[in-house]
């Protein structure tokens, strides 16, 4: 049997950065607007009824110049765009297009962009396209920074190829193995169906693979439905992870300034208990607040295929067990705010009762001095 060829599709890198506390979308997308040659949409996704899909807070997508990357056979030349979310991510996606490609030759090219763009490649290709989106945007963000915690991701995607094969014959023709992995020697058969496991089909001639860091997506009438729900689970994945780290940067923290408010002088103690209640329950309301919005970036109700895919990606990617992390800190954060907030308390009504018995004793001695 001759080798597939691959007559219409693209290669996706996707690079994941939390550049602010929050974005104003609507502010973002007009000063987006005005910047020369700046063109945007609110998204949403391309054949399926928002009824059955919805974002909470649509994000905004924006298209950023062209990049040439170079490559081991020659510089390509590269689409860029970005999709910002109001919870302060942005995705910024490079698309290679790859037409008329023999598969194997498909496989290579993906490996050669996830190694050009991938954090051990000798050129930053995502420091031009970010700094341009903070520049234009800067106005629009609340806190603008850009942590270190950040989320890669590389998409397969294959709209048509020289046969019309189904999902089964597909997987019998190809070898999806070196395309899911990177890898050139041969997997184990444990590794093999491990890459695997998590495939998806809705008609006979469509077909999804999910890895951790990698998807293959075989969708003949073109709907990048599957590429959006797995971008906005990886922006849920790397705000899960931020506040993770962020927590776990401030639990010490909390813990050095809560004895130091023990240690301090008696008669402002419950000042200081006060002041870093204040403090840990303002970083409580704030985190908070913000995982509610990740959390409901994306509903899915009605469309039973997608809500089947984006939940296998928040299960590959581990979303839940690091949001339940971020969750058991802020609980942490709460049990250490009411304490002192009750120490506060208590340090006042300590304060209050010695006043009083000063003030009576007092008292007692102006009756004796003065009678």
């Amino acid at each position: 049997m001759s080798e597939l060829v691959v007559t219409s599709g693209q290669i996706v890198a996707l690079r994941l950065f939390d550049i602010a506390f929050a974005v104003d979308l609507v502010e973002a997308e007009s000063l987006w607007l005005r910047r020369a040659g700046g063109r945007s949409v609110r998204s949403r996704l391309s054949s399926t009824s928002p009824k059955a899909v919805a974002f909470g807070v649509p994000p905004l997508a924006i298209s950023l110049d062209p990049l040439r990357i170079v490559l081991p056979t020659g510089p390509v030349e590269v689409a860029v765009t970005a999709r910002l979310f109001d919870f302060g991510a942005v995705s910024v996606a490079l698309r290679l297009a790859a037409s008329e490609r023999p598969w194997a030759e498909y496989v290579w090219l993906l490996n050669a962009l996830a190694r050009a763009s991938g954090p051990g490649s000798d050129e930053d290709v995502w420091s031009g396209p970010l700094d341009a989106i903070r520049r234009a945007l800067d106005p629009a963000m609340t806190r603008p920074g850009v942590s270190s915690v950040q989320e890669d991701y590389l998409l397969g995607i294959v709209h048509a190829f020289d046969a019309q094969p189904t999902a089964a014959e597909l997987l019998q023709s190809i070898d999806l193995v070196p395309l899911l992995s990177g890898e050139q020697r041969t997997l184990s058969e444990g590794a093999r169906s491990d890459l695997l496991r998590q495939r998806f089909s809705y008609y006979t001639d469509d077909l999804v693979v999910l890895t951790w860091d990698r998807a293959f997506i075989y969708e003949p009438r073109g709907d990048s439905d599957v590429a959006d729900v797995l971008e906005v689970a990886n922006a849920q994945l790397l705000e899960m992870r931020y506040y993770d780290a962020l927590l776990d940067d401030e639990l010490p923290r909390m813990y050095t300034l809560v004895e130091g408010a023990r240690r301090g002088i008696q008669a402002f103690g419950a000042r200081r208990y006060a002041g870093l209640a204040r403090r840990l329950y303002t970083m409580v309301a704030e985190v908070t607040e913000l995982m509610e919005r990740v959390d409901n970036a994306l509903q899915v109700t009605e469309d039973v295929y997608l809500a089947r895919i984006y939940a296998a990606a928040l299960e590959t990617f581990r979303v839940r067990p690091v949001a339940a992390a971020v969750d058991r800190k802020l609980a942490i954060i709460r049990d250490t705010y009411t304490a002192l907030y009750d120490e506060a308390s208590s340090s006042r009504s300590e304060m209050l009762e010695i006043v009083v018995v000063v003030l009576i004793v007092l008292e007692v001695v102006l009756a004796i001095v003065h009678p």
